[in-house]
């Protein structure tokens, strides 16, 4: 079947009513999150597309942020996705909306802390998203690690039975991990951004033949540094449970990184293998 684009919530309904009718088991991919994966285990697909205002804490970052509308309609066709939503700000948030979702623990720290209120903005909006489609399965990719942890925390706490599944980070041949904001990086700074995953997966390796992580860690920043990186928020090693920062590996774990690159902030993580075994993978 073609794409069928969708722009309200009533023709959103109407669409996924009549695959209830079926009795089809519906997926949701937030702004193309994992599609693939998604149409293998899902009967329909439900791709979204909305630039959430209520996550960006900078209004210049919301005014900048890549729009690429036309060219994900025609990427979402040829995937093979059933249905696009597409609502706009006034859709999702009528007049008089007065609702925030604020997840505590998981959405503490990292991009917690450099960015305040993004996470209520991502909880409330992925929250809406999950009971307007009413999917079964919804599809996050792992770079954003730590959003991932709030939805499934946020979907688990409201009794939303939509299973949150989380997919491997999508990186370019040369490591850097997939993401719109790549779009804004200038040739020399895109030359350089893989050494951020390089330096990642270099850290992973020394924690896991039982460096201590301070020093791999405090090494890790010189070398981000060292690449022409302006600034490193964070460099952490954390829990894969529950994001508890960890200075000993000695449990499941994540190292999160997020760093400017001229005007450019990007994050990423890897897993780390716990004294030589592989952690077991989230979903």
């Amino acid at each position: 079947m073609s794409l069928v684009v969708v722009h309200t919530l009533p023709e959103l309904r109407e669409v996924v009513a009549s695959w209830r009718r079926e009795q089809l088991r519906i997926a949701v991919a937030p702004t193309m999150g994992a599609l693939h994966e998604a149409l293998a285990r899902a009967d329909r697909v439900v791709a979204t597309i909305f630039i959430n205002p209520k996550q960006f804490d900078n209004a210049a970052d919301l005014a900048g942020y890549p729009r690429t509308y036309e060219s994900d309609v025609e990427q979402l066709a040829r995937a093979g996705a059933h249905l696009l939503y597409a609502p706009d700000a006034a859709q999702m948030y009528p007049a008089g909306f007065a609702t925030t979702i604020s997840v505590r623990g998981v959405s503490e720290g990292l991009c917690g802390t450099f960015r305040p209120g993004h996470f209520d903005g991502v909880a409330t909006v992925v929250a809406k998203l999950f009971l307007q489609t009413g999917a079964d399965l919804a599809f996050f990719g792992e770079k954003d690690f730590q959003q991932l942890k709030v939805v499934r925390r946020m979907a688990a706490d409201l009794d939303i039975p939509t299973r949150v599944i989380g997919c491997p980070t999508v990186r370019e041949a040369d490591g850097l991990a997939m993401s719109s904001r790549n779009a804004r990086l200038t040739p020399a700074e895109r030359g350089a951004a893989p050494n951020l995953a390089a330096t990642l997966f270099a850290i992973a390796e020394r924690l896991s033949a039982g460096d201590a992580a301070p020093s791999a860690i405090a090494r890790g920043v010189a070398d981000i540094r060292a690449a022409g990186f302006r600034e490193v928020e964070y460099l952490e090693l954390r829990a894969e449970e529950d994001l508890r920062p960890l200075q000993t590996l000695d449990r499941p774990a994540r190292l999160l990184v997020a760093a400017w690159l001229g005007d450019t902030r990007l994050i990423d993580n890897v897993e780390v293998l716990l004294r030589g075994r592989a952690v077991a993978a989230s979903e």
